[in-house]
């Protein structure tokens, strides 16, 4: 991908899409190969650490102020990083782990961009400056979700249907005493009797799974900085001016 000198300076602070679209971060520096051309961007991912991860920018496509890559975040995210702020070219150990880590052909020597030097005799000159915001994002804790499982008691009615017996004295008339003994004194029967009561029988049955489930949710969020710029005035004496 071949950019302009513009395109350069647009790119950073742009935020850096995966294949998919997904956010992964913002550009924070730009490496450009020996001929000039740029090849490779530091991404800042929003997290506390001061390492970005590193990403080549041969496939990368821009659209609408964004960089897409062809690859998917958890690819750039775990990709070697340098540190931020760095102003150090790339060294042939970092590039080889760049070109193993995203399985590209062939190496080559790549160094940042280097500001023309000021020239040696001219006219006195100043650089203005000026400080740009560059915003991302920082994950840090907002709350604990948690699982907690305890036992409450309630009461619980049924109507159990249960038996008894019930005693009912018969009388009936001997009609055969050849049958029956004669002799007089005193005796005794007995009949054991049962009724039934309701018994409770309690036994542990799993019913639900209950989990927490995590979703990463995006959404767009004012945010606000001041930046300083630098001014530059001329005090040049009123007989020397240029008329306008």
């Amino acid at each position: 991908m071949r950019l302009t000198e513009q395109q350069v300076r647009s790119l950073y602070g742009q935020d850096v899409q995966d294949r998919s679209g997904a956010r992964i971060g913002s550009v924070d520096q730009v490496w450009a190969d020996a001929a000039g051309e740029p090849t490779w961007v530091s991404v800042r991912t929003g997290g506390t650490a001061r390492d970005e991860s590193m990403a080549p920018l041969h496939a990368a496509r821009l659209q609408e102020g964004r960089v897409r890559l062809p690859y998917d975040r958890a690819t750039v995210r775990g990709a070697p990083a340098v540190e931020s702020g760095t102003d150090q070219p790339l060294g042939v150990d970092q590039l080889t782990l760049l070109y193993r880590h995203y399985q590209l052909p062939g190496q080559g020597a790549v160094r940042q961009p280097q500001r023309p030097p000021p020239r040696a005799t001219g006219p006195p000159e100043l650089v203005r400056s000026e400080e740009r915001a560059r915003f991302g994002t920082t994950r840090e804790p907002v709350g604990t979700a948690r699982l907690r499982r305890r036992v409450v008691t309630e009461n619980v009615h049924a109507t159990v249907p249960v038996e008894h017996d019930e005693v009912t004295v018969v009388h009936e008339p001997v009609t055969q005493p050849r049958d029956v003994p004669t002799g007089l004194g005193e005796d005794q029967r007995d009949m054991v009797l049962y009724a039934e009561r309701p018994v409770v029988v309690k036994e542990r049955v799993p019913v639900e799974r209950v989990r927490l489930a995590r979703d990463e949710i995006v959404e767009e969020r004012p945010a606000h900085a001041q930046v300083r710029r630098e001014l530059v005035d001329a005090d040049v004496p009123e007989r020397v001016r240029r008329g306008r």
